[in-house]
């Protein structure tokens, strides 16, 4: 599909992507509602003004005043009617010529404008869908016992984690301190962490509030699955490895969650559609049972510059819709804004790997970078980031952008 914008139709963000995000210029500090064209920035309220009032709209939803507020919840809380109408009536203004003149003013350069966290986090989970992951960390942290816990082929295991702190790509962080003790360590010992991680997932953004009480089935689960974030659950091995047990992660993980600016919609990533591994042994509870697809998304891990990992999606055993239908399945209620982390995305291979933790065997095998230094974990000042694309129509490419951070010492 062609634009009447000069966008190569090969352009990772094509007329077939059409992300979201949340900006500012400049000229304009108001935080609203951007979509991504090319190498543009579409202002979305004030192009759906325009249409409002020449009466091009229809009786839907007021676009234009949930585009001009500062996150994207309230275009969350519309549902997927809403959605799949906005990203038909986007698309048809940035396909048809005749729109050019009124949408022209309102592009701006994507070097011109600042962007914003696109979603006023309400709550945070995350997953540990991957079995290759979960089956390292397990032989890592569990030697002598099996590498996968007995329940975690029956159920998408995750942990409720701290919506405040989920921070936007291009946010430094800050060294998280606190208690660690190792193996051979007499006692804790309190103090910056000195084993801090990466973690590549992706994160789904939800929208279409629920009542407390009910539940989202596998099926359903679309319904409320708006779209994909790139996402680094930073970790602090240490600190994690001696307070999880037996509650799970707590501050090793809630320092900090940087996510990518763009939310790439469910609706672009059709192409993108794939079987999951398999879950015949054993078979799955009913409510687990479902339209349980699985992403084919490509990620890739840079540690300053040197591409340290190239995790595959495609292989991770739990889908996104399972993992809301778990979420929900004990009445928990959904609420515009929600996020939740697909768990590190590792596959069998060491290069496919997608934390530190694994990459280097807790350390014991140190990356060597680019530069010629080593690393086991990271160190001040280093900088993460995080790309991805996914196959879309006609054999193009939807990219996911970036989430990046660079490492700043304790205080």
């Amino acid at each position: 599909m062609t634009t009447w914008l000069d966008v190569p139709d090969d352009h990772l963000y094509g007329i077939d992507n059409l992300p979201y995000g949340v900006f500012s210029t400049a000229a304009d500090p108001t935080h609203r509602v951007g979509v991504r064209i090319g190498d543009l920035v579409l202002d979305a309220g004030a192009v759906a003004a325009i249409g409002r009032d020449a009466g091009l709209v229809g009786d839907g939803p007021d676009l234009a005043a949930v585009w001009q507020t500062p996150s994207l919840n309230a275009f969350l809380a519309l549902g997927r009617p809403a959605w799949t109408t906005a990203r038909a009536w986007l698309t048809e203004v940035l396909r048809d010529e005749v729109h050019r003149d009124g949408v022209s003013p309102h592009l701006h350069r994507l070097d011109d404008v600042t962007l914003h966290l696109p979603v006023e986090v309400a709550d945070y989970v995350d997953f540990y869908a991957s079995e290759d992951h979960a089956s390292n960390v397990g032989q890592i942290f569990r030697p002598d016992n099996a590498a996968l816990p007995p329940n975690w082929k029956h159920l998408p295991i995750g942990y409720h984690g701290r919506a405040g702190t989920v921070v936007v790509s291009g946010t430094d962080v800050v060294r998280p301190t606190g208690q660690r003790k190792g193996p051979n360590d007499p006692a804790p010992v309190f103090g910056p962490s000195i084993r801090l991680d990466i973690e590549a997932e992706l994160g789904y953004v939800v929208g279409g509030a629920t009542a407390l009480g009910s539940r989202v089935s596998v099926d359903e689960a679309g319904d409320h699955l708006f779209g994909v974030v790139i996402l680094n659950d930073w970790s602090a091995r240490d600190i994690q490895a001696w307070e999880y047990v037996p509650l799970g992660p707590f501050l090793g993980k809630s320092f900090a969650t940087s996510v990518s600016a763009w939310v790439t919609p469910l609706e672009a990533l059709g192409s993108a559609r794939t079987a999951l591994p398999g879950q015949s042994d054993p078979q799955v509870l009913p409510y687990l049972r479902g339209d349980a697809f699985g992403l084919d998304v490509h990620v890739e891990v840079r540690l300053n510059g040197t591409v340290v990992s190239r995790p595959e999606h495609s292989a991770m055993y739990w889908s996104p819709a399972q993992m809301l239908a778990h979420l929900t399945v004990n009445g928990a209620s959904l609420r515009d804004g929600d996020l939740f982390g697909s768990g590190t995305i590792s596959g069998p291979t060491r290069e496919t790997r997608g934390s530190l933790l694994e990459l280097t065997w807790n350390g014991s095998e140190p990356l060597t970078l680019e530069d010629g230094t080593t690393r086991g974990f990271l160190e001040d000042g280093d900088t993460v980031t995080m790309t991805a694309w996914a196959p879309g129509p006609h054999g193009t490419r939807i990219g996911l952008g970036e989430v990046t951070g660079t490492v700043r010492p304790a205080v």
